[in-house]
């Protein structure tokens, strides 16, 4: 994975970044966005229009936010609630359209209010 969606995005899923990313690999789940880690391509687009700075190439990832790398896979490898089975790679974000669940490390942080 090259790129990843830490903290800041829960319950902010501002959405710039899909708008800019030219792959179509960032997926909504319920409270944040993930990186499909095979579709990215790595172009770096999605990074600067984010309004939290939630987007990080993984290098450079605060070490507070190192969890979210292997999270925004397990987004991906992993059944989420309310599914049959993991998503894997569906090929694109907008065919799928919101997934409406998250990975337990997204789940279970605090609401913002």
């Amino acid at each position: 994975m090259v790129f990843v969606i830490a903290e800041p995005c829960i319950d902010v899923m501002d959405r710039a970044c899909v708008d800019e990313c030219p792959v179509d690999c960032i997926y909504e789940g319920g409270r944040s966005l993930y990186i499909h880690p095979d579709e990215c391509i790595d172009c770096g687009a999605c990074e600067p229009v984010c309004p939290v700075q939630a987007i990080f190439y993984n290098a450079d990832l605060p070490a507070e936010w190192q969890e979210y790398e292997d999270d925004n896979a397990r987004f991906f490898t992993q059944t989420l609630p309310g599914r049959d089975e993991p998503l894997g790679s569906p090929g694109g974000a907008a065919k799928l359209g919101p997934i409406g669940a998250d990975t337990p490390l997204v789940a279970e942080f605090p609401p913002r209010e």
